[in-house]
């Protein structure tokens, strides 16, 4: 809720990182990087933040705010990926992360629609993206507007 109010998702505003959205960005991003227990938080942020202000980057960032000119309460991070078993291109959810005050208000719902507005403008085929299984609160938001899927993800390493 926003004031004790739960709103809409068409009553969030959702558009383009700014560059005047970094301090809030970055409490977002290291909100983020703390429920996923990242290390070198400080360093990432600076990496990701090079990324999205690169526009030759594929790293692209939405924010949801209240208002038009208030700061950002949640993010997503999202890129372009190739389909070759469907030859296609989609869209890849990295990052999705709303503020706790603002949790259950509708903020998720619209940073979800602004992302899959984004990808039909371009012709993507789908939005995708990964969670951990224990975070049922953000599952059942995802339940909910989006398909599970059978696959499972594996990380080779490099190193």
């Amino acid at each position: 809720m926003v004031d004790g109010v739960q709103r809409a998702a068409d009553e969030w505003v959702v558009d383009d990182l700014r560059a005047d959205d970094h301090e809030a960005w970055s409490r977002l991003h290291r909100g983020y990087l703390d429920f996923y227990e990242a290390t070198r938080p400080d360093e990432i942020s600076t990496v990701v933040w090079g990324w999205l202000t690169d526009p030759a980057h594929e790293l692209e960032c939405l924010v949801v705010r209240p208002a038009p000119e208030a700061e950002p309460v949640g993010l997503a991070h999202f890129r372009p990926f190739v389909r070759p078993l469907h030859g296609s291109q989609s869209c890849f959810l990295d990052d999705l992360f709303v503020a706790p005050a603002h949790r259950g208000t509708g903020a998720v719902d619209a940073l979800l629609a602004g992302v899959r507005s984004r990808a039909r403008d371009r012709g993507w085929s789908t939005v995708r993206w990964i969670t951990r299984a224990s975070n049922s609160r953000a599952r059942s938001t995802y339940d909910r507007l989006a398909v599970q899927t059978d696959l499972v993800t594996y990380d080779l390493a490099v190193d």
